[in-house]
């Protein structure tokens, strides 16, 4: 009976300590846990919120997170735009009237056959792909059923497009963009985007994303895991056609920072275009002013010559600053023979002191020193768990602010929340690691009460930031450039020296 009580007695507490959380939830996580120690009725139980690594981790952020002294003013950003059509695969290829057959790999698609047969291919094996459609009314005909289809949804795309959208949500910043911007495209942007009459077009650039959920039938055929098959028939931003209109916009615009994307759309081009782009890509950027930083943002390339071009054929020199994540940074150090060039892909989440080697090496090599004409003394790198970035000193301020910021907009784009909300969110980069792997690095353990680490190394100052990985995130595609966007937002570069 005595036992019956003490267990009653304990239930009862346990509840009146529950209710006094629900009441009063501000109320402190060591009152609480005070409170139910006292009682004593084991070890407190894990409270959400604040007491949290997460909720630690985020109200840090928002401490650190302060806007520079000198603040960009007009921002121009180009060339590669589109509107990407998100809508169910299965649904646009049985409104086409197609069937499921077998399924067959095209590098390039010539017809709706082509279409249902990589689709069928790569929906079995749930892989992602995209490619490109060769023609060009079966493809204008393809897009406007699926831009019709029920459920269909028009988003802002290309990293271009993307970026410049981000900067515009801040009202202070006049933003200038630049790429193929058709009708719908228009409609879309922020009003706070200002689309020079050169840039539009009557008909937009549509990227069909057909996507299918993990478990999805039809017919035979079983997807294995949730993914999306990508394609499109977008001539204007394969050659970055607007590239000359973005140079000619830029002088009497007089931005005081400029971000160019869309070099890995030429992949599709000839050597000799490519090469033949990327000498005027230098030539437009040698033309900027002295003194307005260039950023530029690379995205998913296969292609290791036109790497190793874009790496070697001046473009690296001529820009200030880079942004990119894992699987180009790899391929960037394969391209161009650079440190852990041999690994063929990153084994689960990136090693910190790889990526910090090779971040080393791009600056060391490529960068600002006083033996090289080079402008490149910025890197802003992002995986899924963590960010870095990389300066060379003296050039860059307000950098913790700046690592700090674009970890929180990944945690809050990808969850769609206005502010971190730390039951949504998990921390999942690695609590400690080595600085480097090429030379003794030091040893930092993750505090998240002070999110930010810092190290240096001969000249270059690396920032360490985890990232708040949303555990069901609502959209994923742009989170990059959000990213690389909030980054320089809240960077402050110094005259130029």
């Amino acid at each position: 009976m005595a036992l019956w009580r003490g267990s009653a007695y304990a239930g009862f507490l346990a509840l009146a300590v529950g209710c006094v959380f629900l009441l009063e939830p501000e109320l402190p996580a060591s009152a609480l846990r005070s409170l139910w120690s006292s009682l004593r009725l084991g070890p407190a139980p894990s409270l959400p919120g604040p007491a949290s690594p997460e909720g630690r981790l985020a109200a840090a952020w928002d401490a650190l997170i302060v806007r520079p002294a000198r603040r960009w003013r007009r921002v121009a950003v180009g060339v590669n735009t589109c509107v990407d059509v998100v809508l169910s695969g299965v649904k646009l290829l049985q409104a086409l009237g197609l069937s499921p057959g077998d399924g067959k790999d095209h590098a390039i698609l010539h017809s709706r056959n082509d279409l249902e047969e990589a689709f069928v291919h790569f929906m079995g094996k749930g892989a992602a792909a995209e490619r490109f459609f060769s023609d060009k009314a079966a493809f204008q005909d393809i897009a406007q059923i699926a831009s019709e289809l029920p459920g269909a949804q028009h988003y802002v795309g290309g990293n271009a497009a993307l970026i410049g959208q981000k900067f515009a949500a801040h009202s202070d910043l006049k933003v200038l963009l630049c790429g193929p911007v058709g009708p719908k495209l228009h409609e879309l942007l922020d009003d706070n985007v200002f689309v020079p009459p050169e840039s539009l077009q009557e008909v937009d650039e549509f990227h069909l994303i057909l996507e299918y959920q993990a478990g999805e039938e039809w017919g035979q055929l079983k997807a294995p895991h949730a993914n999306r098959f990508i394609f499109s028939h977008d001539l204007s931003n394969g050659a970055m056609n607007m590239l000359e209109v973005f140079a000619s916009s830029l002088e009497e615009f007089q931005p005081d920072l400029v971000v160019l994307s869309g070099l890995h759309m030429m992949e599709g081009q000839s050597k000799e275009l490519q090469k033949k782009r990327l000498l005027e890509v230098v030539t437009s950027i040698s033309d900027i002013p002295t003194g307005v930083p260039v950023h530029i943002e690379l995205a998913s390339m296969t292609n290791r010559e036109l790497m190793n071009n874009i790496v070697h054929q001046q473009v690296f020199p001529a820009v200030t600053s880079l942004g990119l994540n894992e699987q180009e940074l790899l391929f960037l150090s394969q391209s161009a023979s650079g440190p852990h060039s041999s690994l063929s892909s990153w084994s689960g989440v990136p090693d910190v002191g790889m990526v910090s080697d090779i971040l080393f090496w791009i600056l060391k090599e490529h960068g600002r020193s006083q033996s090289r004409a080079s402008d490149l003394t910025r890197i802003h790198f992002h995986t899924l768990v963590y960010h870095i970035l990389a300066t060379v000193d003296g050039h860059w301020a307000n950098q913790l602010a700046a690592v700090a910021a674009g970890a929180r907009v990944a945690g809050t784009q990808a969850c769609a929340t206005e502010t971190i909300d730390a039951s949504r969110v998990s921390l999942q980069a690695p609590r400690e690691f080595t600085t480097s792997h090429s030379e003794a690095g030091s040893r930092i353990v993750l505090n998240p009460n002070e999110p930010v680490a810092e190290w240096h190394r001969e000249g270059i100052s690396f920032h360490f930031t985890p990232v708040l990985v949303c555990k069901d995130p609502v959209r994923t595609v742009g989170l990059g450039d959000a990213i690389s966007a909030e980054g320089l937002f809240y960077s402050e570069v110094h005259p130029h020296k």
